[in-house]
């Protein structure tokens, strides 16, 4: 079986914290809705593969094509690390 390694490329990303729907507005050109959900505020994201929800303590990452998706934090902080200076 081949192996592969992830390319390194630099995202941009920004953490909904429930109270942040205007860093998040500030942060992209692109579709959302912020909506409760049991008591949650939930940001409702429109993808390429539809609509995908983010939850308090998700990131919001702008991918390499400009496309915008939500991802929980554990996976962002086993993918990703902070760049200082860019």
């Amino acid at each position: 079986m081949a192996k592969f390694r992830k390319k390194p490329v630099v995202i941009e990303a920004v953490r909904w914290t429930g109270k942040n729907a205007s860093e998040v507005l500030d942060f992209g050109n692109f579709k959302f809705v912020v909506t409760q959900i049991e008591g949650e505020r939930i940001v409702q994201i429109v993808t390429l593969e539809g609509v995908m929800n983010a939850k308090e303590g998700d990131w919001i990452i702008k991918g390499v094509e400009g496309e915008f998706y939500p991802c929980k934090p554990d996976i962002f902080e086993a993918t990703y690390e902070s760049v200082q200076g860019a």
